[in-house]
């Protein structure tokens, strides 16, 4: 089967994430924008509140439904969706009918599938829930609901105040050409990654770095960094941090005022990668997203 380095996973899931600040706005103003932005995709029918299911599919017949012949077990919606066949990187979807399920917003009786990483994923749906397929390793159904509970009490993850001394135009440092770094996840899997380069910035006289990830398609550089908040303010796992565009002159504007949590803070569903060991900063970072406990 085909690998995937978590960059390319992470651009294909996170595409549009990155946004180039409006130029009219001040800083804070700009900031302010991000959170709500921010706020607006979180609260989404499509978000990550609501996750509910990460189920794993077999090579061959997969029958998906809720009885005791389901090969996949999905809570909820109807007993029997139908059937998903895995043929190497061949995915093929079988619907129950009369069962009012809808593949892209129709009711066919056969589809061919697209995970997450060869495109647009094909979605599968019936009332609330949704079904796509992800490829992490081998390939697994994301379930979600538009109905979860975790997206209707979502009042909206907290943040620290506004710190303009965050925001740093950093030196840049290009990575060699063609080094990579192997990026593990929750799962225990291991992606090797393309480095673009490094971030260096000064904080109470101490110098720091940060390993940023990218190739040439990538418009901002993505970082994921621990730092000495994590596990007590903000999430114990690490955060993440996108630059603000790319390196101009050998400088690099990298705000942590956007540091924002990964999806497994919303979801035990989710597959974050982890930030590596070059990247936990003996620094408390006290910028950007805290870490969220849903209610």
């Amino acid at each position: 089967m085909k690998t995937f380095s978590t960059v390319t996973l992470l651009l294909l899931l996170l595409a549009g994430f990155a946004e180039v600040p409006a130029a009219e706005l001040s800083h804070e103003e700009e900031v302010r924008d991000w959170r709500e932005r921010r706020h607006e995709r979180l609260s989404s029918e499509g978000g990550w509140l609501t996750l509910v299911g990460l189920e794993w599919l077999q090579e061959g017949e997969n029958r998906i439904g809720s009885t005791e012949s389901s090969t996949v077990n999905i809570a909820g919606g109807p007993d029997d969706w139908g059937t998903l066949f895995v043929t190497g990187d061949e995915l093929r979807f079988v619907p129950s009918p009369g069962k009012g399920i809808t593949v892209d917003g129709k009711e066919v009786s056969e589809q061919a599938m697209v995970a997450d990483v060869q495109g647009e994923p094909t979605v599968v749906r019936s009332g609330s829930l949704s079904l796509y397929v992800i490829f992490r390793e081998s390939y697994a159904l994301r379930v979600k609901d538009s109905q979860a509970p975790a997206l209707k009490n979502f009042e909206g993850v907290p943040n620290y105040d506004y710190q303009p001394d965050w925001r740093y135009e950093a030196r840049f440092v290009p990575a060699p050409e063609g080094e990579t770094i192997e990026i593990g996840n929750v799962l225990g899997q291991l992606s090797p990654s393309p480095v673009y380069g490094y971030a260096e910035f000064e904080r109470d006289g101490k110098s720091y770095r940060l390993l940023g990830l990218g190739d040439e398609e990538s418009e901002s550089i993505w970082f994921l960094f621990a730092d000495r908040t994590s596990g007590r303010e903000t999430y114990g796992a690490g955060r993440y941090l996108y630059s603000d565009g790319m390196p101009e002159n050998g400088r690099l504007v990298v705000d942590f005022n956007k540091a924002y949590n990964p999806p497994c803070v919303f979801s035990e569903y989710a597959t974050c990668p982890l930030p590596p060991q070059q990247n936990r900063l003996d620094l408390a970072v006290t910028a950007g997203e805290k870490d969220f406990h849903a209610h």
